[in-house]
């Protein structure tokens, strides 16, 4: 019977201690639009055209870095939407090495002209973020969204193509307010991939950093002396 009774309290204070056992939280990534931020430079990229009718046009983008969540954002805006799409470090990382797949690829002519599915996620998919608003005062939609990363032929020509999957944003408060976003695809050039690929390094963004805030040093200590 004594035996009987340490088993119970044997099992009653494992089960205890399991429950009180905090779990590992995954870390999401997110951005805050309202953080610092820190102008890269431009790109250009073809996106597709208005409403999808015509061949894919060339847009220049604005590229940005979020230092505080160490994040870069593509801004465009597409159907009178604007979009940030913001890269991690990993995601980023994965660009890198899917241009380099890519490249080695297109050196050695396997790509295949007749690419469909398979090919346009041949080098695997990252996850992103991303915000999208119609107008200024219209809302904010943002969520977490994959990025497929592959290539397509257009034209019978090569491009190193970049997904953007659908994103749902749900609303905490009214389901009225729920917004999905659409799947837009990035073509890049090699020249093009290659631009984007710089500014996705991260010594380049370290260098970045420090000269921003070597520029902001110096300003405060100008308007000291003053």
């Amino acid at each position: 019977m004594k035996l009987i009774y340490l088993l119970l309290i044997v099992l009653v204070l494992s089960a205890c201690a399991s429950t009180g056992e905090k779990k590992e939280e995954v870390e999401v990534f997110k951005v805050d639009l309202k953080s610092q931020n820190i102008p890269l430079g431009e790109i250009e990229v073809q996106l597709p055209p208005l409403m999808g009718l015509g061949k894919i046009k060339k847009i220049v983008i604005p590229v940005l870095y979020f230092p505080r969540e160490d994040a870069v954002c593509l801004q465009y805006k597409k159907d009178f939407i604007t979009y940030h799409q913001f890269w991690n470090k990993k995601g980023r990382q994965d660009f890198i090495n899917a241009l380099a797949m890519y490249n080695e690829e297109y050196d050695s002519r396997t790509l295949k002209v007749n690419s469909g599915r398979k090919e346009k996620q041949a080098y695997g998919i990252t996850q992103g973020y991303l915000t999208w608003q119609q107008f200024s005062f219209s809302i904010l939609a943002k969520a977490p969204m994959d990025i497929q990363l592959g290539y397509t032929f257009k034209e019978r020509t090569p491009y190193f193509l970049v997904s953007q999957l659908e994103a749902d944003y749900i609303d905490p408060m009214t389901r009225d307010q729920n917004r999905r976003s659409l799947v837009i695809p990035f073509f890049f050039t090699r020249a093009q991939a290659a631009n984007l690929e710089v500014l996705f390094d991260q010594s380049i963004l370290n260098g970045f950093i420090q000269e921003h805030f070597d520029k902001i040093n110096t300003e405060d200590n100008y308007f000291e002396e003053i």
